[in-house]
């Protein structure tokens, strides 16, 4: 049966729709307001929306509420609540008050604060995020919400990006009445994530500890196939996860989620999933739920989905490209050039700020994609390296030369370019090639950020965008206000700043060796590890930037760096503990088992006839003892490492000892057990291969 996609789609969200249709029109209209303006939500219509929201979603089968909220855990948090409440004559009645909409007390000592709570002080409060569509989730009425402690201090992810929404909507409409754009009331930031991820049988999953524990394989040869052929990029789509995408897209739509493109990636078992843009918060938001639904879904197709950023050695690790953008209420986003003179200068403008901000925080944009399993993917040959760029594309980067040198552009219009007095030549969106090598790069009206890893929240790298672009357009209307030149000023202004910060510009192919010494001459930050990344965040000029633009104050970057360089640590101790079970209780044992049977397969050989052939035997026999042994010695070493890690204390000394000391050491375990997985007999490997969990789903 064809599913109506325009009757489902949305049916599960308390949208405008079911608000116009629930709340009287002032009620309505008031809450407008606080949608599309973020203006204050004015308490005397909570009531109002509350009785609305709460009538929709018992019409929608629900049975309980929940604030649902992003913890610093990268997963979605949620505790329910009935709408039942005793009344007298032992029945009850289903309530829901402005005040429960509005505000809830969850336990904030067990989530991850970095030191901002202590454990006996668990008051915690949430708080609704009305720009964000409140929807139905397993029968469970789910209020998007923000996170803060008793102090007020954020310990959720939404927060910080919220904030930083807030400021490059000051800002920027600070630029734009400069230019005579009194109509825009409100700007703004837009994504499109793209999300990746591998599908594997179920069955071979529930074999592997090293899937179940840290959803990547810490052992694995090569099997004789990989991405070699190229042929499973937009190859044809399997049945069994074509059914899996038709059920994950229904949910999803019906969430409000406008999932629209799909397709095989580049390494075998892997997918993609990408939505239409929408406001910044509405897609960090709508990617949660992505994330957890195709894990939710993949199980009921007896498969399970990674989200790791690189489940398998030597295969395309999985990214989630951030595509951003800036857009006014009056529908023109701001990364377009436009026609006209004074368009072009603001689209310029723009531009100029985008470049001066990322090149004078490279660090923060480093650090806001960095974590333990981000470390093997970036600077692979699927993702860009992590040296931060951008990339313009040949005739954009023209049209800059010739503002920044004075010279005329040699385009369209061979003309000098003056701002604000020439017409930029009109770029079409495809003006040239795509560069995935750049981590950050114009593609049209927008830029797309390649560097997050699959199973990261957006919120960080968007609330770090957001505030180092909104300073930078700070800066540029504190010039441009009352200046008695303003044509003169603002041309001298977009000059200047892409001269002095033109070295963030690369064209050309990141994963070249040239680039990193090229990067190195530019004077550009190469941070290889989350550890290197990290304690950027709070250099004291990134606090003062924060805490300018009202995004983040000190105590809280303070707890978000211990608790990120924490998060490392834990990770590869888990991962460190789980090579040590595996090589002890299965890798280990298989392959002394399977040394044994050559062993008395050469005895029983030679008893029947003395001089009979072995060499095959004999030479497998002393491979698989030699591995056994420098195995078992590496395991050793891992394990002194581990002990060794549980007694450093302190946070930042655990991470630098887990980069440089246990890294190796699990490398060290590796190499000798992948070896014997090629020697052992394949009846006695104790685990699914590559083979079988990469080319298994039929």
């Amino acid at each position: 049966m064809t599913t109506d996609i325009t009757k489902i789609f949305g049916s599960k969200v308390f949208n405008e729709d079911c608000m116009r249709e629930g709340l009287a029109s002032d009620t309505y209209r008031e809450l407008q307001k606080t949608i599309q303006e973020g203006k204050p939500l004015n308490p005397k219509i909570a009531n109002a929306v509350a009785h609305a929201m709460k009538e929709w979603a018992l019409s929608q089968g629900a049975t309980h509420y929940t604030h649902w909220f992003q913890p610093m855990t990268g997963v979605t948090a949620e505790k329910h609540d009935g709408f039942i409440n005793p009344i007298e004559g032992g029945k009850v009645r289903l309530t829901f008050s402005g005040k429960e909409l509005i505000k809830g007390e969850p336990d904030a000592s067990s989530f991850p604060n970095g030191g901002l709570r202590a454990t006996f002080e668990a008051r915690g409060y949430t708080a609704w995020d009305p720009t964000s569509y409140a929807f139905i989730k397993d029968n469970i009425l789910c209020i998007p919400t923000a996170f803060c402690s008793y102090t007020g201090h954020a310990l959720d992810k939404k927060t910080p990006l919220l904030r930083s929404m807030e400021a490059i909507n000051t800002q920027a409409l600070r630029i734009l009445k400069l230019f005579g754009n009194e109509e825009v009331t409100s700007v703004k930031t837009t994504v499109g994530p793209e999300q990746e991820y591998f599908l594997v049988d179920k069955e071979y999953y529930s074999k592997r500890k090293d899937l179940i524990y840290t959803g990547r394989t810490l052992f694995g040869a090569p099997c004789p196939k990989g991405q070699e052929m190229e042929d499973h990029y937009f190859g044809t789509i399997k049945s069994r996860v074509q059914a899996f995408m038709k059920d994950l897209n229904e949910q999803l739509w019906e969430l409000g989620v406008s999932a629209k493109t799909e397709h095989n990636e580049v390494a075998p078992a892997q997918h993609e999933l990408a939505p239409v843009f929408s406001t910044t918060n509405i897609a960090t938001d709508h990617n949660q739920l992505t994330m957890e639904l195709i894990q939710r879904i993949a199980k009921k197709h007896d498969m399970v989905a990674l989200l790791h950023e690189k489940p398998f050695e030597g295969i395309n690790g999985s990214g989630k490209h951030n595509n951003w953008s800036i857009s006014t209420n009056t529908g023109k986003n701001l990364l377009e050039p436009g026609d006209t003179p004074y368009e072009n200068a603001q689209f310029l403008l723009f531009l100029a700020a985008i470049i001066k901000a990322v090149d004078e925080h490279q660090d923060l944009l480093r650090l806001s994609v960095a974590s333990a399993g981000n470390d093997h993917r970036l600077g692979a040959n699927e993702a860009p390296p992590a040296i931060i760029s951008v990339f313009l594309g040949d005739e954009l980067n023209a049209v800059l030369e010739a503002i920044i040198n004075e010279t005329p552009y040699d385009g369209a219009e061979h003309k000098l370019m003056k701002i604000g007095a020439s017409v930029l030549p009109k770029l079409p969106l495809d003006t040239t090639d795509r560069n995935r090598t750049s981590p950050f790069a114009f593609t049209g009206n927008k830029f797309e950020f390649r560097m997050p890893g699959s199973n990261s929240s957006i919120s960080g790298c968007n609330f770090v965008i957001n505030t180092v672009v909104a300073d930078e357009l700070r800066q540029f209307a504190d010039a441009l206000e009352g200046t008695l030149d303003f044509e003169a000023t603002l041309h001298d202004l977009i000059k200047n700043t892409l001269k002095h910060h033109k070295r963030i510009i690369f064209n050309g192919n990141g994963y070249d060796d040239s680039w990193i010494e090229e990067a190195e001459k530019r004077g550009l930050l190469n941070l290889h590890t989350t550890p290197d990344a990290l304690p950027y965040f709070i250099h004291e000029e990134n606090i003062e930037l924060f805490e300018r633009m009202h995004v983040l104050d000190r105590e809280e970057m303070m707890s978000r760096y211990e608790i990120t360089m924490e998060e490392y640590t834990k990770i590869i101790n888990i991962e460190a503990l789980t090579m040590i079970n595996m090589a002890k209780k299965e890798i280990l044992p298989a392959a002394t088992k399977y040394a044994k049977q050559l062993s008395e397969t050469i005895l029983s050989q030679k008893s029947v006839w003395e001089d009979i052939e072995t060499t095959y035997e004999s030479q497998t026999l002393k491979e698989v003892s030699k591995q056994i042994q420098e195995g078992y010695r590496a395991c050793q070493a891992l394990e002194e490492k581990a002990e060794c890690l549980h007694r450093i204390e302190d946070f930042e000394k655990a991470a630098f000892f887990v980069r440089d000391e246990i890294l190796s050491a699990m490398d060290g375990l590796r190499k000798p057990c992948d070896l014997l997985e090629n020697l052992v007999d394949e009846a006695l490997w104790p685990f699914p291969t590559y083979g079988k969990l990469l080319f298994g789903i039929l």
